[in-house]
């Protein structure tokens, strides 16, 4: 009963934070509506999504930015004071490092991107790396193709670049080589194509593993995941996604290459 009400809180401050996007909530807004002492709301919004309220508002503001840069023809400007951004300056930057593009990059390729650098700042690329794997099973079958993208993140955000990541076209065991050595979470999101740039919970999939303690050289195994429709209560997933149509032509054009030296070969 007790996470009940605690979820049942936290979904009335997560409607209020949609629904005032270009105000200046602050805690003590956010906990008023969740009934609760600031301290104990800030607590309890932690426990049950992972992030804290600043966190989780911010990028419920993200996320709209996506949806208008790909759905409307408000320009830039517009959309950060739309989305609780008094500098533009300030909105773009944040935008780029938690998307992974510019806004303006962003709407030109309609919200998808042909890849997903990693990269950790100031990590030794001599230093020993490991590996992350498991399987990865969806809660329900799809007949729409999908990419499923696995990252190695420093929080609960699947924002910026990951620490290392992989991409399966279908469910199953995978394995993320080159990992740093870190404490990271194992974060899994998978949008059938077409529904890149929107949040609709009947098509998107998220699940997350973590946090995994990496040691130098480790072989951490036994990271499995089932991917289920996201909640309201989940993080919304920030970085840009992969462009299903993209994987699809470079699959093919696999297929036809390793096909074409078969047939050189005999």
């Amino acid at each position: 009963m007790a996470d009940t009400t605690a979820e049942q809180a936290v979904e009335r401050v997560i409607t209020l934070m949609r629904e005032n996007l270009d105000e200046q909530l602050t805690v003590d807004d956010m906990a008023r509506t969740a009934m609760f002492s600031k301290f104990h709301f800030s607590r309890m919004f932690q426990r049950v999504t992972g992030v804290s309220p600043g966190r989780f508002l911010s990028a419920l503001r993200l996320e709209q930015a996506k949806r208008l840069l790909i759905s409307t023809s408000y320009n830039v400007s517009d959309i950060s004071l739309r989305v609780g951004y008094t500098s533009v300056g300030t909105f773009s930057s944040r935008f780029t490092r938690s998307v992974g593009l510019s806004p303006t990059t962003y709407r030109r390729q309609r919200g998808v991107t042909a890849e997903i650098r990693t990269g950790t700042p100031g990590y030794a690329t001599g230093a020993p790396h490991a590996m992350v794997s498991g399987i990865i099973r969806h809660s329900r079958p799809s007949p729409r193709r999908r990419l499923i993208f696995a990252g190695l993140f420093r929080d609960r955000i699947p924002e910026g670049s990951p620490v290392a990541c992989a991409v399966l076209r279908e469910p199953g065991p995978f394995l993320i080589e080159r990992v740093p050595p870190g404490m990271w979470y194992l974060l899994m999101h998978s949008v059938p194509k077409g529904a890149e740039a929107t949040r609709n919970d009947d098509q998107t999939e998220v699940a997350t593993c973590g946090p995994i303690a990496v040691r130098p050289g480790a072989a951490i195994e036994g990271c499995d995941a089932l991917l289920q429709p996201a909640r309201r209560l989940d993080p919304p997933v920030l970085l840009a996604l992969l462009d299903v149509r993209t994987a699809a032509l470079e699959e093919t054009a696999a297929l036809e290459e390793t096909a074409a030296l078969e047939v050189a070969l005999g």
